[in-house]
């Protein structure tokens, strides 16, 4: 299914074959939580600025609408009009990041819903049948995302438990993937390294989990609190101990420069709510930095957001329109906003891959550094 193409250094080019299509890697996943990109971007926009892979959220799906009634319409593709791939994560980062509302046992997690209140409970078994509902192309498996900087002894125990949790999703993963009703039979599944930034315990994670033969790994459990020398550091002590034949996804990374770094250190896939949580506040990531357009100076400033950007926004409209919308609360800004951020990712990918093939990764690399210096207003 996964195939380098071109490697340079550990940066790698390849090709990810999937039942909804084959994905050109190293790839950004656009993130729309509740099957949408918040901002008002339509499944048609995601196709014109030349999006690969959405990534939907597990938790959030089964809270609302509802996973079974999502299967009942056809699953996800069918739901959001989307035929190209779609990754779907397992529901364990809401165990992170809704620290108040659970409580994690050998089973699995008891949750309060934070729309309602009511009370959930979620496990591997339950976390597959979810996202085999959705019928997602790629599911992640149920994970603890313990604090990067928690102690030693609860992260090891969080570790092993969710090996234990792997073991069990990949059992119940291949018993609904031969079920008569299961939507797509050819789901694949993603095992997730964790271990915070203790190196001694991600590689032996990392060894344990490249053992059960998955058809993807993901690190995860960074971008969390940790700094990005900690962060880069794990990265390239864990990667190597995972298969070389299988694409590594860094969970919930980052900016330009972190995925750049990442690609450096041999991640395949990427995802991060920052350019579209950026762009509804009007900051703007261009080739020479973000620029702001709440900032005074943009409001007679008739140029596109970026020269030469081929986004829906920088074809047709002027920063200083753009900033008129922001400022008076219309949704167009925001929409445009986030265009214009989704579309500078997906376009930077492109150039990775360009220069991958090329042979000329590091020296774009080095270009494109120097030029996101250039603004930090």
């Amino acid at each position: 299914m996964f195939r380098v193409l071109k490697q340079e250094g550990r940066a790698k080019r390849g090709e990810f074959r999937t039942v909804h299509g084959v994905i050109q890697t190293p790839v950004f996943m656009n993130v729309g939580t509740v099957a949408a990109i918040k901002g008002a971007v339509s499944t048609e926009d995601l196709e014109r600025i030349h999006t690969q892979v959405e990534l939907s959220n597990t938790y959030h799906l089964h809270v609302r609408p509802g996973d079974k009634i999502i299967k009942q319409l056809g699953g996800l593709h069918k739901f959001m009009s989307w035929d190209r791939p779609i990754l779907t994560d397992s529901g364990g980062f809401q165990v992170f990041s809704l620290a108040g509302l659970r409580k994690i046992k050998e089973e699995g997690v008891y949750f309060h819903s934070h729309i309602d209140g009511r009370k959930i409970f979620m496990g591997p078994e339950e976390s597959m049948q979810i996202q085999s509902n959705l019928a997602s192309t790629i599911a992640m498996a149920f994970d603890e995302c313990a604090p990067s900087l928690a102690d030693r002894s609860y992260v090891q125990a969080s570790v092993e438990r969710t090996s234990r949790w792997l073991e069990r999703c990949k059992a119940e993963m291949d018993r609904l993937n031969v079920r008569e009703d299961t939507i797509n039979k050819n789901q694949l599944l993603f095992g997730i390294n964790q271990g915070a930034i203790y190196a001694d315990i991600r590689t032996a994670h990392a060894k344990q989990i490249a053992r059960l033969g998955l058809d993807g790994y993901a690190i995860g459990g960074l971008a969390v609190g940790e700094s990005h020398e900690e962060m880069y550091y794990i990265i390239e002590e864990t990667v190597p101990f995972l298969p070389e034949d299988k694409p590594v996804y860094l969970m919930g990374v980052g900016t330009p420069a972190n995925i750049l770094e990442g690609v450096e250190r041999g991640i395949d896939f990427f995802d991060c709510v920052y350019p579209s949580r950026n762009g509804r506040h009007g900051h703007l990531y261009t080739n020479h930095g973000k620029i702001n357009l709440f900032n005074a100076k943009y409001e007679l400033d008739d140029r596109p957001i970026e020269e030469g950007c081929g986004c829906p926004a920088c074809r047709r409209y002027s920063r200083a329109y753009i900033r008129h919308l922001l400022k008076a609360k219309e949704m167009l800004g925001m929409r445009l906003c986030v265009l214009h951020n989704l579309y500078f990712y997906n376009t930077m990918m492109e150039e990775i891959r360009d220069a991958l093939d090329a042979g000329e990764f590091a020296a774009y690399k080095k270009r494109k550094l120097a030029g996101f210096a250039g603004i930090q207003q």
